[in-house]
């Protein structure tokens, strides 16, 4: 007889991945420097099926909730996290599918997500047009359609086994489609270059005369929604890694100032972990862990509390859980920067060793904080509670 997979748990999941993120932990810095993308790691973290959490289980999924999922990210950026980053596209994915039963294709993505594949996806071009602009077309040709274009920051994409995206149809409409990356004529490009989160596999995806099937496509999504935040879960997922990495800078700060670090000259020291400033600095440091995973976990509850909800209250609830995540992305950015700064005042020179390559903690989560700047998060929350004026319905929020 054929064995059959037990069934995936929140519980089960933590604990299977926790060797993968140690792993994953302990090569990150080399990695970084040798532009090592952790294709086994990763794909070892997808056949745990990670996304199928706060899926639910009458769908095939894990059970568990918002919570549930920002926790595990933040596990996952502790780690390494370029690899949270790389998983984002694939975890929306799977928050459309928990989160809307009318979903075009919903049955399709929940058997791929089921069977543990990941997925890359980018609206973003950068062809000259004004942001959000899409130039990608999707022409028909007999009983399919050809895709033409060249989307930018397509986070995860040499990861991923699917590509979605958004294209302009022959009238004119934005449509989105989602093809497999090893179609002909899907090229992913290995040019993502900024000064952090360099291994998240965020370069090009060159679309030329991919053929796409009518099954393929999904009309945009233009009826007034209840509740038109849904961007709130993807900027979750981003302070989720914000947290993510303010804590592995803890964790290399502890770890330095107890097994390398030495008293300076002048210290009432005679080892570093006795050594009050030090352990100013790192309690520091915990604090601010503390205050990121805590408003993450936090803005997770209160996007929970939108699900299931309808009209007048869904607006309502949505505006809320938009700002208390946009809050939680002020405070996790500014805790991972700090954090990140702090980290090296636990020692003198050698700390800086280029081979430690703890300088990416402050790259990373710069990037990162550069996907919605936080000044425009902390405009947008002020003015809410100020005069009651909702967030903007950009998907940013």
């Amino acid at each position: 007889m054929t064995a059959v997979a037990p069934a995936p748990t929140v519980e089960g999941i933590r604990a299977a991945v926790a060797p993968i993120l140690a792993r994953l932990r302990a090569t990150a810095a080399v990695r970084e420097r040798a532009r090592d993308y952790a294709f086994a790691d990763v794909r070892a973290l997808a056949e745990q099926r990670i996304t199928l959490t706060g899926i639910a289980v009458r769908d095939g999924g894990a059970g568990g909730s918002v919570r549930d999922v920002a926790d595990l990210v933040v596990a996952i950026a502790r780690a390494d996290s370029n690899v949270a980053q790389a998983l984002r596209s694939s975890f929306l994915t799977a928050n459309r599918v928990a989160t809307r039963p009318d979903l075009p294709h919903r049955e399709v993505t929940l058997r791929r997500l089921r069977a543990g594949d990941l997925f890359a996806g980018t609206s973003n071009e950068r062809t000259g047009g004004a942001s959000g602009s899409v130039s990608t077309t999707l022409r028909r040709d007999g009983d399919g359609y050809l895709l033409n274009g060249e989307k930018y920051y397509s986070t995860g994409g040499l990861y991923a086994s699917w590509f979605s995206g958004s294209a302009l149809d022959d009238n004119g409409d934005v449509v989105f489609f989602t093809v497999p990356v090893d179609r002909a004529g899907v090229h992913r490009l290995d040019d993502f270059d900024a000064v952090g989160q360099r291994l998240t596999a965020s370069g090009t995806t060159r679309l030329v005369n991919v053929r796409v099937m009518a099954e393929e496509i999904a009309p945009r999504d233009n009826h007034l929604l209840d509740n038109p935040w849904l961007g709130s879960f993807a900027q979750l997922y981003l302070a989720a890694i914000e947290a993510g990495i303010a804590a592995a800078a803890l964790d290399d700060a502890a770890a330095f100032g107890r097994e390398k670090a030495r008293p300076i000259k002048h210290s009432s020291a005679s080892r570093s972990v006795e050594d009050p400033y030090v352990r100013e600095t790192v309690g520091e440091i915990a604090a601010r862990v503390h205050a990121a995973r805590s408003a993450v976990l936090l803005a997770a509850e209160v996007l929970e509390r939108v699900r299931g909800l309808t009209g007048a209250q869904a607006r309502t609830a949505g505006a809320e859980a938009a700002v208390t995540v946009a809050q939680a992305g002020v405070v996790a950015i500014e805790s991972a920067l700090r954090a990140a700064e702090l980290l090296f005042d636990v020692a003198g020179g050698s700390i800086t060793d280029r081979d430690l390559g703890f300088d990416r903690h402050w790259r990373n989560a710069r990037v990162v904080a550069n996907h919605n700047p936080r000044r425009w998060k902390a405009a947008v929350a002020g003015a809410y509670h100020l005069t009651g004026e909702e967030p903007p319905t950009t998907g940013l929020f």
